[in-house]
């Protein structure tokens, strides 16, 4: 399976360090951040985890739950929280699937069929699990990010995209480069102009295809 933007993910049954479930039934209602790792006590991946665990606050505003993934079972998952706590002063609250079987890393596209679980695996045996989805409550990935193994990952810029994704879904807007919070967003071009007025009252046209206006009530 191959997951693209508006694929649904798969509804797995996974294994937590904080219980099973099924993936449809844990996104809910929700928006869904789901991180991939390639190995549990790798020194990248616990400076990604300690800056999740740092914006607790930030996905609780936007309604957004947090999953993270990574190829160890639970035990190695609940003590290596211990070092991500330490090392951000702050709770890792949110569950890590423990895909020990590679079944969640082969669904979500991220390994192939054939990858398995060598005696004495290195990271580099599940590199490519570095990825990020950014998953809506209709069950589809709307965004994701693969990074390499030396590049961390910038959070900051993934709830720059989150606000977007969910700026863009509720008001039926688009949003330009380096677009954050409080900017002007861009009419789509399938928007007529007669119905870009009546939605969004004044508006500045840089060409015909490019209109920019501010959201109503910014």
């Amino acid at each position: 399976m191959s997951l693209r933007i508006n694929s649904p993910i798969p509804d797995l049954q996974v294994t937590t360090d904080q219980g099973s479930f099924g993936l449809h039934d844990w996104v809910g209602d929700s928006w869904a951040i789901i991180f991939s790792h390639p190995k549990d006590f790798t020194p990248v991946c616990t400076t990604e985890f300690g800056a999740v665990a740092q914006l607790a606050e930030e996905w609780a505003k936007r309604g957004t739950k947090v999953l993270g993934v990574s190829v160890d079972g639970v035990d190695e998952h609940t003590r290596w929280k211990s070092d991500i706590e330490s090392f951000a002063d702050a709770k890792a609250n949110f569950p890590i699937v423990a895909d020990n079987d590679l079944a969640m890393s082969k669904a979500f596209d991220m390994l192939p069929a054939e990858a398995y679980m060598p005696d004495g695996r290195t990271p580099a045996d599940s590199a490519t699990v570095r990825t990020v989805f950014i998953v809506a409550p209709d069950k589809q990935v709307k965004l994701s990010m693969t990074y390499p193994m030396t590049v961390g990952r910038n959070f900051g810029e993934i709830l720059r995209a989150l606000d977007a994704l969910q700026t863009a879904a509720a008001n039926g807007v688009a949003t330009p480069a380096n677009w954050v919070v409080g900017d002007d967003v861009i009419i789509p071009p399938a928007v007529s102009n007669e119905d870009a007025t009546a939605k969004f009252g004044e508006y500045e046209t840089v060409f015909p295809y490019l209109r920019r206006t501010s959201l109503p009530g910014k």
